[in-house]
C-alpha cells in the first residue's frame, strides 16, 4: 500500500482507548504494513468500542487498541497514517446497491435527471432536447426524475414529443418502477400512443418499453460497473450486496441488471479489478411476472459465472418480488390509498389474492429447497404478512439453519410481522435515505402516520430482527451517511420532524446496519463488518469526527481514504 500523502510520525492521545489485542498467528515482535493511529477507530463491534490505533498485516487487522501499545509495531517499512482526531470506521457495507445499474443510470450511458441535476421540469426537458441532437431514431434513455424535485409536475408524453419527436424517449422514475415514453417509443414497442394519454407505464408494463432498448454489450457492462464501484470507493464503500441480476433483469435499467452484468463482475475479478466485495441475488422473474416456474428453469439452465475469489464475488441467493412500492399505490397495504385507487396489491400472477399468494409462497419454498437465501422485494404491511406466511411455511416444511432469509424494504412491518421474524432468524433491509427522499410523497398518498412510520429501524431492532441499510441506488444516491443521518434523526428533504419521532436509532445501531449486520447479511460476519484483529483490512477514513459531529451535519463529512484488503481504492 502506498499513501505517503497520509504519513506521519507524531502520535495523538485519542479520548477513548482500549487495550491492545493482537490478530491469531501473528506475534507481537511482527511489524504492521501500516498503522493508523492518534484518532478514534470505531471498531462497529457489539460493544461500539472505540480504540485510538489500529494495525494491518497482509491485508488483515492485526491489532487494535491504545497508541501507546501498538507502538512497538512499527518497524522500518510501516506507513504511520495520523488520524489527527479523523475516524477510522470498517468499511461500509451498502446491503442493497444496484451499483451496476447505479453506473448504467448516468452519462454516458443514460441521461441523470437526479434531483441534484433537474430542478424542474423545464430542466428535464432541456436536457431531453439536447440528447434529441443525435441522429434520428437513436433511443435517449434517461432516469431519477420524482414529482417533489419536479414541483409535483411529471413529464407526459406529449412534452417529450415536443423536445424529441424523431427519438425513442424513455425516462425512468427514481424508483424504477414507473417509466414515461414518448410516442415514438410507444410505437417502437407495438403500441398505440393514443391508449397511453401521459405515457406512463408502470411496474411489470415498463418491459414492453424497456425490451426495445438495446441492452448493453459485454463492454459496456464492464465500464459501468468500474464506474459505479469507483463512485462506491469514494464514498467508503468496500461491500455491497447487488440485489438482482440475471435473466429477469434482462431489460431492467437499460439492461443493467442482466446476465451480461453478473459476467461482467467476474471478468472484472478475474482481472484482480473489481475493489469492492460484491455478494450476488439472482433475478428470474422481473416484478408483475412471478411464477415458480421461472425461478425452477433459471436455477437448472442458468451458468453462474465462477469466481475464484468468493470473498471478492458470490451469488447468495434469489430476488424474488412481492408487490410494488407504495409511491406508485403498488405496496398491498391495509389501509388505502388516498386518492381512493384501493390498497395494492400482491405482483404475480394469479386470479385471486389467495392465489397469488400461493404463488409467493411456491417461489419461496423453490429458493429455500434449493439452499439458497431469499431476498422478498416486499413494502406493503399486508404483503409483508403474506412474505412472513410463506418464509414460516418453507422453514416449517424444510427445516434449515441459518438460512437467512431477508426482507427488502420492509417498509411497514406490523408488530406481529416483526416478532415472527426474529423468532425464525428473518432479517430485514431497510433504506432511511429513500425514506428520506420520499417521506413528503407517502404523507399524501397514504398518511403522515404512514410517512413516520415507514422503515421502522428502531422497531425491527427492538424487536430482534437483524436489519441493515442500504441506499437502493440508483434510485436514490448511494450515501451512507446521509442514511446514518437519516435513521438518527427521522428528517425528510423538505426539513426536520417533531422532536422523538418513534423510530429513531442511536449512532452505534445505525453505523452497525450497514457494518457488522450487513456482513451477517452476507453469511461473512467472521471475517469482516467489524474492526476486529483477524478480520480483512476493509477501511473507511472519515475526514472529520464521527461522534462529534452532529447527525443533520453528517452528510457533509469527506470520505479521506478507503482501503480494501490493505489497499487504498480511493485518496480523497
Amino acid at each position: 500500500m502506498t499513501a505517503p500523502e497520509y504519513a506521519a510520525s507524531g502520535h495523538a492521545a485519542p479520548d477513548h482507548a482500549t487495550s491492545g489485542h493482537t490478530a491469531p498467528g501473528h506475534t507481537a515482535s511482527g511489524y504492521a504494513d501500516l498503522l493508523f493511529t492518534g484518532g478514534e477507530v470505531v471498531t462497529a463491534d457489539e460493544q461500539f468500542t472505540v480504540a485510538e490505533a489500529l494495525a494491518v498485516r497482509d491485508g488483515h487487522i492485526a491489532a487494535v487498541g491504545s497508541a501507546d501499545r501498538l507502538r512497538d509495531l512499527i518497524g522500518p517499512r510501516t506507513e504511520v497514517v495520523d488520524l489527527a482526531g479523523r475516524t477510522l470506521l470498517p468499511g461500509i457495507n451498502d446491503a442493497h446497491c444496484h451499483a451496476a445499474a447505479h453506473g448504467g443510470s448516468r452519462p454516458p450511458f443514460c441521461l441523470d435527471l437526479g434531483p441534484a441535476t433537474t430542478t424542474d421540469l423545464a430542466a428535464l426537458l432541456d436536457t431531453v432536447r439536447a440528447a434529441a441532437e443525435t441522429p434520428r431514431g437513436r433511443w435517449i434513455r434517461g432516469a431519477g426524475w420524482d414529482p417533489v424535485s419536479l414541483g409535483g409536475r411529471t413529464p407526459d408524453r406529449s412534452v417529450l414529443d415536443t423536445v424529441a419527436p424523431d427519438h425513442p424517449v424513455a425516462l425512468q422514475d427514481f424508483s424504477g418502477h414507473r417509466l414515461c415514453a414518448n410516442s415514438a417509443a410507444l410505437r417502437a414497442a407495438g403500441l398505440a400512443p393514443a391508449a397511453y394519454p401521459d405515457g406512463m407505464l408502470h411496474e411489470g408494463a415498463q418491459g414492453l418499453i424497456q425490451e426495445r432498448i438495446p441492452e448493453p454489450t459485454p463492454a459496456e457492462a464492464r465500464q459501468a460497473v468500474r464506474a459505479a464501484v469507483a463512485d462506491l470507493n469514494a464514498r467508503g464503500i468496500t461491500s455491497f450486496t447487488e440485489p438482482g441480476l440475471g435473466p429477469g433483469g434482462a431489460h431492467d435499467f437499460g439492461g443493467f441488471l442482466g446476465p451480461s452484468v453478473l459476467g461482467a463482475y467476474a471478468d472484472l475479478a478475474a482481472r484482480g479489478e473489481l475493489t469492492a466485495r460484491v455478494s450476488a441475488l439472482l433475478l428470474f422473474s422481473p416484478i408483475g411476472t412471478g411464477a415458480t416456474a421461472r425461478i425452477t428453469d433459471g436455477l437448472a439452465r442458468f451458468r453462474v459465472p465462477e469466481s475464484a475469489d468468493q470473498r471478492r464475488l458470490r451469488v447468495l441467493g434469489v430476488k424474488i418480488f412481492a408487490d410494488g412500492v407504495p409511491a406508485h399505490g403498488t405496496a398491498w397495504m391495509n389501509q388505502g390509498y388516498a386518492d381512493g385507487s384501493g390498497h395494492g396489491g400482491l405482483c404475480l400472477h394469479g386470479d385471486s389474492t389467495a392465489e397469488q399468494a400461493a404463488e409467493l409462497a411456491a417461489m419461496v419454498r423453490t429458493v429455500h429447497a434449493a439452499g439458497l437465501q431469499a431476498g422478498i422485494h416486499v413494502t406493503g404491511d399486508r404483503a409483508i404478512d403474506a412474505a412472513v406466511d410463506a418464509l414460516a411455511a418453507a422453514l416449517r416444511e424444510l427445516p434449515r439453519e441459518d438460512a437467512r432469509h431477508y426482507l427488502i424494504h420492509c417498509n411497514f412491518p406490523s408488530a406481529s410481522a416483526l416478532r415472527t421474524m426474529a423468532d425464525l432468524g428473518i432479517g430485514a433491509s431497510m433504506n432511511p435515505g429513500l425514506r428520506w427522499l420520499a417521506s413528503d410523497m407517502i404523507t399524501k398518498i397514504l398518511d403522515a402516520d404512514h410517512a413516520e412510520r415507514a422503515f421502522p429501524l428502531r422497531s425491527a431492532l427492538a424487536a430482534g430482527v437483524r436489519t441493515t441499510t442500504g441506499s437502493d441506488a440508483p434510485c436514490v444516491a448511494p450515501d451512507w451517511l446521509r442514511g446514518l443521518s437519516s435513521a438518527m434523526l427521522r428528517d425528510t428533504r423538505s426539513g426536520p420532524t417533531p422532536v422523538g419521532p418513534a423510530e429513531r436509532v442511536t449512532l452505534a445501531q445505525a453505523v452497525r446496519s450497514c457494518t457488522a449486520t450487513a456482513a451477517w447479511q452476507d453469511h461473512a460476519e467472521d471475517w469482516k463488518g467489524t474492526l476486529e484483529p483477524g478480520k480483512v483490512a476493509d477501511l473507511c477514513l472519515l475526514g472529520g469526527s464521527l461522534l462529534r459531529t452532529d447527525p443533520d451535519q453528517l452528510p457533509a463529512l469527506p470520505v479521506d481514504l478507503t482501503v480494501l484488503e490493505g489497499e487504498v481504492v480511493h485518496a480523497g
